[in-house]
C-alpha cells in the first residue's frame, strides 16, 4: 500500500495582504512599516474617495472624505512619503483604483524610479477595471467609451515597459457585494475581459506576436462568500472558462498565458454588525474556499477585518486577519497535496452547471454589443439590483439564515464590542485640514510654467490617438495634482452618471407586514394630499450604493414615489432637489464615514429652506456615538447594517412623515 503521508515540501504561498491606507501618507506608510515587519508579503494600497474620484482635498465634494476610507494622493509629495523607505524594487503592490488608475501608476513609477528601480521589474497590480465602478462601487469619473481609452493606454504601456506589472485587475468582488450571483459574478467578469481585451487589440498599440504577452497580464480579483461548496466550484468554473475563452477567442496557444490569475477579498457583504465576533468563522470558512482546491488556488488573498460592519478596523483586527493566513499556509499541511477535489462527481456536475449558465450570460450580453453596451442601457445593473432584492427577501423571510441576525440572536455580552468607541479607527478631523493645506502649498511651490505646458500636453494628446501615459507621466514629474490631472480629462471627456437600475427592478413585495405598509403609505398619502414622496440622497463621494438602490426599491414596492438621482451629490444639490420635488422625507445613505460632516449641512439647508416638517433619516456603517450625535443635529432616524428589516424601516419612515406633520400615529 502507497504511504498516504503527505511529501513536507510545501507550495509557495501565496501573497498576504491586508487592505490598508487611512488618514495620511505618513501615517499609512507607517502602517504599511508595520504589517511587513508582522511577516505580510506584499501591500495593497487603499486610497481615499477624492483620490479614487480625481479630486483634490480642498475640492467641495472632497468635504468630510479626506483620508477616510484610505491614503490620500494628491501629488508626486504625498506617493514619496506613502512609500518612504519602503524598497519598490522588491515589493510586490496592489493598487485599488480604477479612474485615476493611469495617474497613481504614473506617480508609483517615479516614486520607484527616484529610488532607483529598474521599471521594467516593478511588480505589482493596479485594479483599472472601470466596468464594476458603473455597476456597483461607483468610483466612475468619465464615460464608458474614454473610460476604457484610458485602461487601453495603460495596459499598452505596462506591456512594453512594465512587463511583470499587471495592468488591469478584473473585479468581481463588488459584484458579488452588489448582489451578483455566482453565474453573474463569472459573466460578467468574462464580459469585461472581452471588451478590454478586445479594445486592447483593436488599438493596434500591440503586436499580433504580443497578443499572449497581453492576455498572460491580465488579472481578476474575486470574491468569495460563506457558501464554501458554491463559491470554490466558482472558482474551478472561472479557471475553465477563462482558459476556454483565451484558447478559443483569441488564439493564445501557450497554456502558462491562459492561466486564470486572480487574488481574492473575501466576502464583506455578509459580515454582520450582529455578533460580530461570528464574522472570524464566516471569513475563515471564506477563505477555504479559495485556498484547498490547488488547480484553482488564489493568488493573493486579503482579508477583511472582523468588525468592519462597525467601522474602520484598527491595525491590531488587520493582524488578525494576517494570523488566519498564516496559521493555515504554515501551520496546517493544505499546501502539501495535489487538488482533493479532483475526481469529485458532486464538485464536477456543480462546475459544469455554471460554466454552462455563464456562458449563457455571456452570450446575452454579447448580443447586446458587449459589457460597455449593457452599462449604458443599464441591463447588468439592474440584473444585479434584482439580485441583490431577492437575496435580501430571503433574509427578510427567513429563508436564508444569518447566524445572530434573523436567528440565534439571543447573545452574551461580548468583550470585544464592550467598548466601541475603542473597537474601530476614526480619523481625525485635523487631517482634512491638514490635507488642504499641504495641496496648496505644494501648488505654490511649483514651477506654474512647467505646470501648464504639461497640462497643456495632456489636453493636447487626449484630443488624439495617442497614448496618455507619455502626457501622464509629464504632469506627475511637473507637480500636477490629483485633481488637476482629472480636470483636464473631464474637459475632454466629460462625466457620466451611470444608471442606478432601480426603475427596472420587479421584485415580489406580497406578505401581510408588506400590505399593511403599503395601506399606511396610501393612507397618509390621501390624509396629506397626495402621494408620499421619498428623496433618497447619497451625498459626497461614497459611490457604494448598493443599500440605497435597495432601499428605493423597497420603497416603491410599498407606495412611495421615489426620487432617487445616484451617486455623488453635495448636500445642496440634495436639498435643491427635496424642494423642487416637494418630498416628505429625505433619507442619506453614507457608508464613507463622511455622515457626521455632510448629514448636519442637509439638515441645515432643508431648515433654512423652509422644509423643517421634512425627517430626515441616515443610513450607513454608523458608530453608536456618532448616531447620538446626528440625533442631536435634528436626524429623526439613524440606520445600521443590524436594521436588515427593510419593509419594517419604510413603516418607521412613515410614522416619522405622520409625526412631522401633526398626525395622529397609525395602529398596525
Amino acid at each position: 500500500m502507497a504511504d498516504p503521508t503527505p511529501s513536507r515540501e510545501r507550495d509557495r504561498p501565496w501573497v498576504m495582504r491586508t487592505y490598508a491606507g487611512h488618514s495620511t501618507p505618513k501615517e499609512s506608510n507607517a502602517l504599511y512599516r508595520r504589517n511587513l515587519a508582522k511577516g505580510q508579503t506584499g501591500l495593497s494600497v487603499a486610497f481615499d474617495l477624492p483620490t479614487q474620484t480625481g479630486y483634490d482635498p480642498d475640492h467641495e465634494l472632497a468635504r468630510g472624505e479626506v483620508g477616510k476610507v484610505g491614503v490620500p494622493i494628491a501629488h508626486l509629495g504625498d506617493m514619496r512619503a506613502l512609500f518612504d523607505g519602503i524598497p519598490l524594487a522588491e515589493m510586490n503592490t496592489s493598487m485599488t483604483i480604477n479612474a485615476t488608475a493611469m495617474w497613481l501608476l504614473a506617480l508609483y513609477q517615479v516614486v520607484a524610479e527616484e529610488q532607483g528601480a529598474d521599471i521594467s521589474k516593478l511588480a505589482g497590480t493596479i485594479q483599472n477595471d472601470i466596468i464594476k465602478e458603473y455597476l456597483s462601487r461607483g468610483t466612475y469619473v468619465f464615460p464608458p467609451g474614454p473610460s476604457l481609452r484610458l485602461i487601453t493606454d495603460t495596459i499598452a504601456y505596462t506591456v512594453n515597459h512594465m512587463p511583470r506589472w499587471n495592468p488591469i485587475n478584473i473585479c468581481s468582488y463588488h459584484l458579488q457585494e452588489a448582489g451578483a450571483t455566482p453565474v453573474q459574478e463569472i459573466a460578467y467578469s468574462m464580459c469585461t475581459a472581452i471588451a478590454v481585451l478586445d479594445a486592447v487589440f483593436a488599438s493596434g498599440q500591440v503586436p499580433e506576436e504580443r497578443k499572449g504577452d497581453v492576455v498572460g497580464r491580465i488579472s481578476f480579483f474575486v470574491n468569495a462568500g460563506v457558501r464554501f461548496i458554491s463559491e470554490m466550484c466558482k472558482m474551478r468554473a472561472f479557471v475553465r472558462l477563462w482558459d476556454e475563452i483565451t484558447r478559443e477567442r483569441y488564439g493564445i496557444a501557450d497554456p502558462k498565458q491562459r492561466r486564470f490569475r486572480y487574488g481574492v477579498q473575501v466576502n464583506s457583504l455578509g459580515l454582520t454588525e450582529a455578533q460580530p465576533e461570528n464574522n472570524v468563522a464566516r471569513i475563515i470558512l471564506e477563505m477555504l474556499a479559495v485556498t484547498l482546491s490547488k488547480d484553482a488556488r488564489a493568488r493573493a488573498i486579503q482579508l477583511p477585518a472582523w468588525n468592519e460592519a462597525l467601522g474602520l478596523p484598527r491595525p491590531w483586527d488587520q493582524q488578525w486577519s494576517l494570523r488566519m493566513q498564516q496559521v493555515l499556509a504554515y501551520e496546517s499541511d493544505l499546501l502539501e497535496y495535489d487538488d482533493i477535489f479532483t475526481g469529485s462527481v458532486v464538485i464536477e456536475r456543480e462546475v459544469t452547471a455554471l460554466v454552462e449558465a455563464a456562458r449563457a450570460e455571456i452570450d446575452r450580453v454579447q448580443a447586446m454589443g458587449g459589457a460597455v453596451a449593457a452599462v449604458e442601457n443599464g441591463y447588468m445593473k439592474s440584473q444585479l439590483v434584482a439580485a441583490h432584492a431577492e437575496r435580501r427577501r430571503r433574509i427578510e423571510t427567513g429563508e436564508d439564515i444569518v447566524v445572530g441576525v434573523n436567528k440565534f440572536t439571543e447573545t452574551e455580552p461580548s468583550p470585544l464590542t464592550a467598548d466601541l468607541d475603542t473597537a474601530i479607527q476614526t480619523v481625525d478631523p485635523a487631517v482634512e485640514a491638514a490635507a488642504i493645506e499641504s495641496v496648496r502649498a505644494w501648488r505654490a511651490s511649483r514651477d506654474a510654467a512647467r505646470v501648464e505646458a504639461a497640462l497643456e500636453r495632456l489636453r493636447h494628446d487626449a484630443k488624439t490617438d495617442a497614448n496618455l501615459m507619455a502626457a501622464t507621466l509629464e504632469c506627475v514629474r511637473a507637480g500636477v495634482t490629483t485633481g488637476e490631472w482629472a480636470g483636464v480629462l473631464r474637459e475632454i471627456f466629460g462625466e457620466y452618471r451611470a444608471p442606478t437600475g432601480v426603475s427596472a427592478t420587479v421584485t415580489s413585495g406580497v406578505g401581510e407586514e408588506i400590505t399593511a405598509v403599503r395601506e399606511a403609505v396610501r393612507r397618509t398619502g390621501e390624509e396629506l394630499g397626495g402621494r408620499l414622496r421619498l428623496l433618497i440622497g447619497k451625498p459626497g463621494l461614497d459611490g457604494h450604493s448598493n443599500g440605497a438602490e435597495q432601499v428605493a426599491v423597497r420603497a416603491r414596492d410599498v407606495g412611495f414615489e421615489v426620487v432617487y438621482q445616484g451617486i455623488r451629490l453635495t448636500p445642496a444639490q440634495i436639498v435643491a432637489a427635496a424642494v423642487a420635488e416637494d418630498v416628505h422625507c429625505v433619507g442619506l445613505s453614507i457608508l464613507s464615514g463622511s455622515h457626521l460632516e455632510l448629514v448636519p449641512e442637509v439638515v441645515r439647508g432643508l431648515r433654512e429652506a423652509g422644509l423643517a416638517d421634512v425627517p430626515v433619516v441616515v443610513g450607513g456603517i454608523i458608530p453608536d456615538a456618532d448616531a447620538k450625535a446626528l440625533r442631536e443635529a435634528g436626524v429623526t432616524a439613524v440606520y445600521t447594517p443590524k436594521d436588515y428589516g427593510l419593509t419594517r424601516v419604510m413603516a418607521e419612515i412613515v410614522d416619522e412623515i405622520r409625526k412631522a406633520h401633526g398626525l395622529e400615529p397609525l395602529r398596525r
